[in-house]
Parts: C-alpha cells; sequence; structure tokens
C-alpha cells in the first residue's frame, strides 16, 4: 500500500508529526503521500507554480536528524510556500512574468525557521501577481481554482497556498496578508488563516507590496497548527528592523486554554449593508458559540472602519509605486528592450513584465505621492490610519478582550466575475484591511457552509501581540463547526 493510500495527506500538522516522532511513520513517507496527491489533483486545481525537486532529500535529512535525537516541533511536515518568498535553489517568480529566471541564494527567514524545526518543502504556490488581489486571477501563470468548486476562485492573494491545505496538498502553508491576503482565502476554502500582529514575524525575504501593512503568516487545516507554526516562525531578526524583540507566548497551550471571562466585542459595522445573509446568520452562530463556552458578548461600534477601504488603497498603492520602482530591467527583472535605448528599455521591460492590476496599482500609488497631492490624499490617509488603530487598540484593552467579525461579505465568487470591475473586487476586503491598518493580529477560520455547500468564514481580532486569545477562541469555534473535506476528489470534479 503506497503512502498516499496510507492517509498521511489527511492528517493535520500535528497528527503527523506526532507520527513521525513516533516512528510510525517516516519524514519521506510524508512527503511522497502528498507529492503523489499533488501530482494527482494540481492539474485540477494550479495550486503550485513549482515543485522543489528536493523535496525527498530534504525529508531522508529530517529523518536522520529525528535518529539522531532532534526535537523537531514540525518533524516531517511537509509545507507548501507563497511564491513571494524566496527559497534557495527555487524560482521566486511572485505570480509575475518580469521576474522571469529569478532564484535566490537564501531563503526567506520564516522559510529557513520552518525547516530548522524539521518541515519539508514541497514547492511554491500561485498567488495574484506581487499579492495584488483577492482572487489569484492577476496571476501570470493563471488562475488557481476552488477547491469546493472548481468554477469559483480560491481568494487572494494567498490563493493557492489556501487551496493546497484545503486539498490536503499539504497540511500548512506560507502566505502574506497585506490587506487580508491569508484571512480572505482561508475563508473562501474553507481553512484557518492567521495574519500575526505586524513585528511578529519577520518579514526578511518577503518580496514587498506594501511594507508597513505586509505580513507573513500560516494557513492550516487546525488552530493547533497554527499555532504550531507560529511557534516556530514568530521572534526577533537582526534581517528585518521591523521584528520586535517580543516574547513569544504558548501558543500550542493557548488551544486547550478556553473563554472563561473574555470578552468578544462585535462590531456593528461590519454586519451592515452588503452582508451576506447567511454569512451574518454563521457568524452570529459562533459568538453564540463562545458565549455558551463561557465568554461575553457586547456590541461595540467602530465608526472610522468606513473609511478602511479608501485609506487601505492610497497606503498600499502608495508603497507599492515606491517598491516596485526597482523593477526596471537593470536592479531587477527580465530585461526587454534594451536594443531601444535605456528609456525605452524601462517602458518596455514594465509594461512588458507586469500585468494589468499591478501597473493600476503602481499608477494609483504615483499619483497619490506627486506634487500637489500628497497631502491631499497620503498624508490624510496616514492620519485615518491612526484614527483606526485608535479606535481598535481602544476597544481591545485593557482585560482579555477580542472582536469577532465577518472575514468577507460573501462566499467563494466565481471565476471572472469581478475582473472587470475592479472596485467590487478590492471590496471583497472590506472587512480585513483594518487589522492591516491597525497592525493587529486576526484569525480566520470556517464557521459554517452555504446552501449552496460552501465555506463560511469569521475572523477574530485581538490586540497587539494577543495571537493566544485568538487561540483559545478560535480551538472554541473549530470544535463547534467542523468542516468536511472539499470534493476535488470526486471524478466529476473538473475545470
Amino acid at each position: 500500500m503506497s503512502p498516499a493510500e496510507n492517509g498521511l495527506a489527511s492528517l493535520t500538522a500535528c497528527e503527523l508529526r506526532r507520527r513521525v516522532v513516533a516512528g510510525e511513520v517516516s519524514a519521506l513517507d510524508a512527503a511522497r503521500a502528498h507529492l503523489e496527491r499533488i501530482s494527482a489533483l494540481d492539474g485540477r486545481l494550479h495550486c503550485f507554480l513549482a515543485l522543489n525537486p528536493k523535496a525527498e532529500q530534504e525529508a531522508r535529512q529530517v529523518d536522520r536528524r529525528i535518529r539522531a535525537g532532534e526535537r523537531l516541533a514540525l518533524a516531517g511536515v511537509p509545507v507548501a510556500v507563497k511564491d513571494n518568498l524566496v527559497t534557495a535553489g527555487l524560482a521566486t517568480t511572485c505570480g509575475s512574468r518580469i521576474l522571469g529566471g529569478f532564484r535566490s541564494p537564501t531563503d526567506a527567514t520564516a522559510v529557513s525557521r520552518l525547516r530548522a524545526a524539521g518541515a519539508v518543502v514541497l514547492g511554491k504556490t500561485n498567488l495574484d501577481e506581487f499579492a495584488m488581489g483577492s482572487s489569484t486571477e492577476t496571476s501570470a501563470f493563471g488562475p488557481t481554482r476552488n477547491p469546493w468548486d472548481p468554477a469559483r476562485v480560491p481568494g487572494g492573494s494567498s490563493g493557492g497556498s489556501a487551496a493546497a491545505v484545503a486539498a490536503r496538498l499539504a497540511p500548512l502553508a506560507l502566505g502574506s496578508d497585506t490587506g487580508g491576503s491569508i484571512r480572505q482565502p482561508a475563508a473562501f476554502c474553507g481553512v484557518i488563516g492567521l495574519k500575526p500582529t505586524y513585528g511578529r514575524v519577520s518579514r526578511s525575504g518577503l518580496v514587498a507590496y506594501a511594507s508597513s501593512l505586509d505580513q507573513v503568516g500560516p494557513l492550516t487545516r487546525s488552530v493547533a497548527d497554527a499555532a504550531s507554526a507560529l511557534a516556530a516562525i514568530a521572534g526577533p531578526d537582526p534581517r528585518d528592523a521591523t521584528a520586535r524583540n517580543e516574547p513569544a507566548g504558548d501558543y500550542v497551550g493557548a488551544c486547550s486554554r478556553g473563554v472563561l471571562g473574555l470578552r468578544v466585542g462585535l462590531p456593528r459595522e461590519y454586519f451592515g449593508a452588503g452582508l451576506d445573509p447567511e454569512i451574518e446568520r454563521a457568524v452570529r452562530l459562533a459568538a453564540a458559540a463562545l458565549e455558551a463556552a463561557g465568554a461575553t458578548l457586547e456590541e461595540v461600534s467602530l465608526p472610522h472602519t468606513r473609511f478602511a477601504i479608501p485609506t487601505y488603497y492610497l497606503l498600499a498603492t502608495a508603497e507599492a509605486s515606491s517598491n516596485l520602482s526597482r523593477y526596471d530591467g537593470v536592479r531587477y527583472g527580465e530585461r526587454l528592450g534594451a536594443e531601444a535605448g535605456l528609456r525605452a528599455m524601462f517602458g518596455r521591460t514594465r509594461a512588458g513584465g507586469f500585468g494589468a492590476e499591478v501597473q493600476r496599482r503602481i499608477m494609483l500609488g504615483t499619483y497619490s505621492l506627486s506634487a500637489g497631492y500628497h497631502e491631499r490624499f497620503h498624508a490624510r490617509a496616514q492620519a485615518v490610519r491612526t484614527r483606526i488603530r485608535e479606535e481598535l487598540l481602544a476597544l481591545l484593552g485593557p482585560g482579555p478582550r477580542v472582536l469577532l467579525a465577518p472575514t468577507t461579505p460573501t462566499a467563494a465568487f466565481g471565476l471572472g466575475e469581478k475582473v472587470e470591475d475592479p472596485l467590487q473586487m478590492y471590496l471583497s476586503d472590506v472587512y480585513t484591511v483594518t487589522a492591516n491598518l491597525g497592525g493587529l493580529p486576526a484569525l480566520a477560520l470556517p464557521v459554517g457552509r452555504s446552501a449552496r455547500g460552501l465555506p463560511l468564514g469569521a475572523q477574530l481580532m485581538g490586540p497587539p501581540f494577543g495571537e493566544e486569545l485568538l487561540f483559545a477562541a478560535g480551538a472554541v469555534l473549530e470544535r463547534a463547526f467542523p468542516l468536511p473535506a472539499p470534493p476535488c476528489d470526486a471524478p466529476g470534479f473538473a475545470p
């Protein structure tokens, strides 16, 4: 019987790690089981842009480390890595043609810490180009499909990572979250997605989109797996000045702590017009489950939330304009049109290398930073961001307190449904950008299914470095709302 037939791909990261450490299976068995499943299913889903040709070799090395007596927190756990995190020896494309042929000599800090903990990198996952999108449709290499319905998007920009975890192609994946890019695809694909506090995880090796908002985090199928992953990747890093020297918590222990005495705020602005009634009902049922477990519910208000989307898209595009200016065919990027002269080369490189959505955001950001408009747009957005953060901090302290809200206004929408309407696409992030603007941790998780069988998601937001509170509450909700595997194995499931 093959490793895949043994069901290793159906195990969570913690379950798989336990079996590897106990000697019941090897890290090599685990890697092969997931590689076999990728071979069988990824043609339908397109989660991966590249597989690691040394995955089995790395798994054998993990087995040797275990035999030598090393205690590895993620021993033998296969991991998928979003393709905007550099990985030594593997191409990093950011879902863009402009980075054709680029290979980093080093790993991103989060990747190297997973490997140090015994994880095995399976490959690089698809994403919206340079993480700019909410559906994984702006990738230069084609869209990823939702494991629950191949006619629907998996969300974005970490859609490849979320879909891979949901489809049992990997028990753990890394994503990045600038305005909801971990949590929104987690909601659409029915998995757990954590955006840590800004500064909790090093951004070294993460290709920048908006540096004051980007954060690396895990996507998993259990809250305990997300806690284990955060424990492995969190902490200060001399290569990233924004990585805070804040003590890590007992994340795994928090999953069994319960919510007795926890105050849960329900922001009234998150339950207004535009929210699908099925999602509102699911989130309110989640609130009732927390109350039944000992938490206290409160209705609260975040009046500046209505400004979150314009504030986010002014600040994020401005930072994108600055960060992506380096891709000019000289410093970075595949060079096009060099024979026509320097100015023509810059234009052809950027026009041919960047897709339409990236070009749109660069132009929006450049405009907001231009002479005569900086104070009118960018400076005002910075002031509103400060007000949003102040409101959040006032609500979340003192005492153990979290906010509970929808993750997305709808369940997963159809492929092609919003690509011609950028504003509607941007509004997919209406509930997620607030945590990024405030630098707060947020945990997305499934809390039911729609009448069509699609996952419905809620998110918990906590105070800065309050991830333990999120894991405690998340574990309660996970037990209350178990979700079956998606139907991507079914013979009729096809693009």
